[in-house]
């Protein structure tokens, strides 16, 4: 029985190892018992049970989407035509989705959460956060859950994403269901807890009240904020020590401030911008600043239906002033730390074997080559997909 394989003949290996100067030249990787076991150069490389050449192409950890919307029914194409027609995107929209979900059966839902994490993989995607929040009852986010559950650890309870129908003229009403029945259903099938603060969805003081009660419940907190204008959730994460803060589109010098000092990452959505033609986050100014910065792909039905990071890596050096090096560890190291993980999203001995064969001799050709499938062979756990 094979116990070890060592991946040889890799052109350009990037393991997001702090001790190296970037990526290593002529390597060789090995897998074992689903970890890497050590990374080096090819020619001191240590004996395995078994070899696979690469053939001199690059090498790079999996990608770790830390923030997609994959439990939901329904098409909202239409939608997308009219935005790229001149209708404005709003967060209203999301309540098309709430409906087709709500009648969508646990089969209907399995089965379209599988197809788009095997979509992902295909693209080298190996880990993937997955929120609730199309279901918006109590039943609904409970069984979404324990749905998402069953294709990721990273589960995130997001009964805040807007206010259903039923709720519109009681808007406080339904955050007491939020934070009172529907968080008991759910905190057992979820690791975190959302809210979308934004006009439209949720104030601050509501998306505080959410946190807070995530919080008591076990439940670590992230935020939807800054997407649609200037608002006060950036600081609201920072406030409240939020491992992760996504869009952050429209910040102030006072909201990058505080997001350097607070250690909050910042998950940029570039998918977001591309798909609703809105202005892109200044990726540029965040780094320098010191801020952790994720990339994700917010793949969702209605603003951004790509499972793609190889597209969200283009985008962001194309678009939002990264570096083609700064992109990938974002979508990968930066995406961990979103998700506050230290297994995943860098290829070190002790690591996860989320390895992802790349046909191009650099990390670079994710974004010099944009819309090109690149990815040539994914290792997840140290086991080959298909």
């Amino acid at each position: 029985m094979t116990t070890s394989l060592l991946l040889t003949g890799i052109g350009e290996l990037t393991t997001h190892d702090p001790s190296q100067d970037g990526p290593l030249t002529d390597a060789a990787l090995v897998i074992e018992g689903g970890r890497v076991a050590w990374t080096g150069r090819r020619t001191e490389a240590p004996a395995a049970d078994a070899s696979y050449d690469v053939g001199g192409r690059a090498v790079i950890p999996g990608f770790v989407d830390s923030h997609s919307h994959l439990l939901f029914a329904g098409d909202r194409s239409e939608e997308f035509a009219a935005r790229m027609t001149g209708t404005p995107y709003s967060a209203g929209g999301i309540r098309t989705t709430v409906a087709a979900t709500r009648a969508a059966s646990d089969e209907q839902l399995a089965a379209n959460l599988a197809r788009l994490v095997a979509e992902m993989q295909r693209q080298g995607t190996t880990t993937v956060e997955v929120k609730s929040g199309y279901g918006l009852t109590v039943s609904d986010e409970a069984r979404g859950l324990a749905i998402a559950s069953q294709g990721t650890d990273e589960t995130t309870f997001l009964g805040a994403h807007v206010v259903p129908p039923e709720y519109v003229d009681d808007p406080d009403g339904y955050v007491a269901l939020v934070t009172g029945p529907m968080l008991e259903a759910c905190a057992p099938h979820a690791r975190w807890i959302d809210a979308f603060c934004e006009r439209g969805a949720f104030s601050v003081d509501q998306a505080r009240t959410v946190l807070s009660a995530g919080a008591a419940s076990g439940l670590r907190g992230r935020l939807h904020a800054n997407q649609l204008g200037p608002g006060p959730g950036v600081q609201l994460a920072c406030e409240l020590g939020l491992t992760a803060v996504d869009h952050c589109t429209y910040l102030s010098d006072d909201d990058v401030a505080a997001l350097a000092s607070s250690g909050t990452v910042a998950t940029l959505l570039p998918g977001v911008e591309f798909s609703t033609r809105s202005p892109y986050p200044d990726a540029r100014r965040l780094l320098d600043a010191g801020v952790q910065v994720a990339l994700a792909s917010d793949c969702n039905p209605g603003s951004c239906y790509t499972s793609s990071m190889p597209l969200c890596i283009a985008l962001a050096v194309r678009e939002m002033g990264m570096s083609p090096a700064e992109a990938v560890f974002a979508a990968t190291a930066g995406g961990a730390r979103a998700l506050g993980r230290e297994d995943v999203g860098h290829l070190v001995p002790g690591a996860r074997a989320d390895v992802v064969v790349l046909d191009a001799p650099s990390y670079i050709h994710l974004a010099y080559r944009p819309g090109v499938p690149l990815v040539q062979r994914v290792w997840t756990r140290g086991r080959p997909l298909g």
